[in-house]
């Protein structure tokens, strides 16, 4: 069995490729992933995600070289993640006028961000990897 570390790693280098195919997801799975209807390019809203779940993910999969480095970009994406699927999880209840179109979330990236959160937390935990104590 591999090391809580190397998982660490491997976890990062997974959830840090999943960043990167959001659009992908969007296509193939709108009701769980799109917050709109129609292509995802047709939402600038979307589109903006998109960009900013990529460049997390490339420095996601940046970070699973060295973890220890790269602790304070772990923490964000985990507590990123619960806010990020917090604030969804409210949403996808919404107004009448979009009520059942946003519930595929609760099944989609509601809980997809939910796992990258408990999944990082644990390995970081597990594995042993700390910030040095500051001096002063």
């Amino acid at each position: 069995m591999p090391s809580a570390y190397k998982l660490l790693q491997i976890a990062l280098a997974v959830f840090g490729a999943l960043c990167l195919l959001l659009y992908p997801l969007a296509v193939f799975w709108p009701s769980g992933w799109a917050w709109h209807a129609g292509a995802p390019y047709q939402s600038d809203y979307f589109m903006m995600i998109v960009g900013l779940y990529a460049t997390l993910g490339v420095f996601l999969i940046n970070a699973a070289r060295n973890p220890k480095a790269n602790l304070s970009l772990i923490w964000f994406a985990v507590w990123s993640s619960v806010v990020h699927a917090a604030i969804m999880a409210a949403q996808s209840f919404g107004s009448e006028h979009n009520m059942g179109h946003q519930m595929g979330h609760l099944w989609g990236d509601v809980p997809a961000l939910l796992l990258v959160a408990v999944i990082l937390s644990v390995l970081v935990l597990s594995s042993g990897v700390r910030l040095p104590a500051s001096v002063g």
